[in-house]
């Protein structure tokens, strides 16, 4: 049994048994950036791309799987899905109430709204593009920098090799000289979270991933990510301590211009694939603000037990075993409306989503169509694609909702059955669910008694790692940070409130929905429903 079936028991009982260091307090003023800074390198402004289409639509993103013949990639589609995705696009200046609400009044503390979630707001995600000879800009390695909205050259000369040798036989993807390559910069996040961190970042990375999924997938482009590769050699690569940095996911572009736009076996010759270039590493290197940065065993530990094993790709069907238990038989159905459309293009609801923090209110339930359509949603977000899907990683999820102001639902706990369009609700218990909501829940940003309805999605955690070995950890919570990013782009389609947190007992959630028996982990709790109206808030946007 590896490392990460520990971590992801202490991580379910954390609520009841606190995670080591228990003492732990952030230094707040000695805190990192949210970002990495190279200084001494040169940037190159991304332009503003094309205008996104209407027909580009959250509904033909999240819930239409991507059939092909969408536009192939260039720079300025890879400008749009930056920015659309991690760029900044305003700032936050709303009343609410979450902790940070004193602080954003100031520039240096000011918070930037991004289309993409992640936990505490931190974005330790580093994106890097490998650019080969089919760009139009020389080849070689860019960091992709926020705060500019620009690439940050860290190497000259094409690499797109190395990444291509690293992904191995059996990679996902088209035949391609560009990719996108995903780290986390641990500290970024763990200055915070500490031994939590990973359990949260890995979730970033899923959420980032369903974004660009979302994207491309709107406009018929379908997006396959690699989660199995050698990790090893892209660190080297990239000039990243594995223990400081994980690479966690590499997205091969399918590109305007490529000359090997074939696969093999498609009935056309592809053209020859350079060899790769010999060892070469970038060798410019992150400048960090804090002057201390400490390690944490846990983290450091998940880290090494998830990357040992990295190019070992599952078969396909490897995760057959560790698929989502049915909906128990012979619990009450309530059929669902039929789910309102998602009709808003993807780039206005990534710009629109927000957490909605304390904002949510009862008085104004939420339409069944809207919580059909979340509930779709987050089940469209629990498709990763890439080697993921091959092994079977799309039936892995499970949603939950707990109901305490849907209009046509009464109250309860329930489990959500997609079969069909637009699927059921099973009731677990009729028992109003807006005590137990608030009593299990840590922090003081939210009154889940005032929100809707709760998603919860779970997944069979011990029985993926069975199947896969340690790295299915990423996996896992991969998933679930495609779910949750997918439920805030359906909910801001929707004009609906929003918000996704990971402080609640674990515990106390298994006993609701009867799973003590059984490895179904609940993950992270979801609220949707209407904020009061008339709230305070300050328009900001920069992009």
């Amino acid at each position: 049994m590896g490392y990460a079936h520990g971590y992801a028991t202490a991580i379910m009982h954390r609520g009841r048994v606190p995670m080591e260091p228990v003492d732990f307090v952030p230094d707040w003023a000695d805190g990192p950036r949210k970002t990495k800074h190279y200084p001494g390198t040169d940037r190159l402004p991304l332009p503003a791309g094309p205008a996104y289409p209407a027909y580009a639509t959250v509904e033909r993103g999240l819930l239409t799987p991507a059939g092909g013949g969408g536009p192939a990639f260039d720079l300025g589609l890879l400008a749009g899905l930056l920015r659309d995705s991690y760029g900044l696009v305003g700032r936050r200046l709303g009343v609410q109430a979450n902790t940070d609400l004193g602080a954003l009044p100031f520039y240096p503390l000011a918070n930037w709204s991004r289309g993409t979630a992640s936990g505490g707001g931190l974005y330790p995600v580093s994106v890097y593009w490998v650019s080969g000879p089919s760009a139009p800009v020389p080849p070689g390695v860019h960091h992709y920098s926020p705060r500019h909205h620009a690439l940050r050259r860290l190497l000259t000369g094409d690499v797109s090799g190395v990444v291509r040798e690293a992904l191995g036989e059996g990679a996902p993807g088209p035949e391609t000289d560009q990719f996108l390559v995903l780290g986390v910069k641990y500290w970024q996040n763990s200055f915070k979270y500490n031994s939590f961190s990973f359990h949260a970042v890995s979730m970033d990375v899923g959420a980032l991933l369903s974004t660009w999924r979302t994207w491309a997938g709107a406009r018929g482009t379908a997006l396959e990510p690699a989660l199995w590769f050698d990790e090893e050699r892209l660190a080297r690569l990239l000039g990243v301590a594995g223990d400081e940095e994980g690479i966690f996911a590499v997205v091969p572009l399918p590109w305007a211009g490529y000359g090997a736009a074939a696969r093999p076996g498609d009935g056309a010759p592809a053209a020859p694939l350079p060899s790769p270039p010999p060892e070469v590493s970038v060798r410019h290197r992150d400048r960090e603000r804090s002057r201390t940065v400490l390690d944490f065993e846990a983290l450091t530990a998940m880290q090494r037990a998830t990357a040992a094993d990295a190019t070992a790709r599952p078969a396909p069907g490897a995760l057959a075993a560790a698929a989502a238990a049915a909906p128990v038989a012979g619990r009450p159905e309530t059929p669902l409306p039929r789910r309102a459309p998602l009709a808003r293009d993807v780039r206005g609801a990534l710009r629109a989503r927000r957490s909605s923090f304390g904002r949510f209110a009862a008085e104004r339930p939420l339409d069944g169509a809207h919580l059909t359509s979340c509930l779709a949603a987050a089940a469209g977000g629990a498709r990763l694609g890439g080697d993921a899907a091959a092994a079977g990683a799309d039936g892995l999820v499970k949603v939950y909702a707990l109901v305490n102001h849907v209009a046509g639902v009464e109250p309860g706990t329930y489990e959500y059955v997609p079969d069909g369009d637009p699927g059921a609700l099973r009731c677990v218990s009729a028992e109003p669910p807006g005590a137990f909501l608030q009593e299990n829940y840590f922090l003081a940003n939210y009154n889940l008694e005032q929100a809707a309805a709760v998603l919860v999605p779970t997944v069979r955690t011990h029985s993926v790692l069975d199947a896969v070995g340690d790295r299915g950890y990423r996996l896992v919570n991969a998933l679930i940070g495609g779910v949750a990013q997918a439920t805030y782009t359906a909910a801001a389609a929707l004009d609906v409130g929003c918000g996704v947190a990971l402080g609640f007992d674990n515990i106390a959630y298994r006993e609701r929905f009867g799973l003590l028996e059984t490895d179904e982990m609940p993950l992270l709790i979801m609220m949707l429903g209407h904020e009061r109206r008339g709230a305070s808030d300050f328009r900001f946007e920069i992009a």
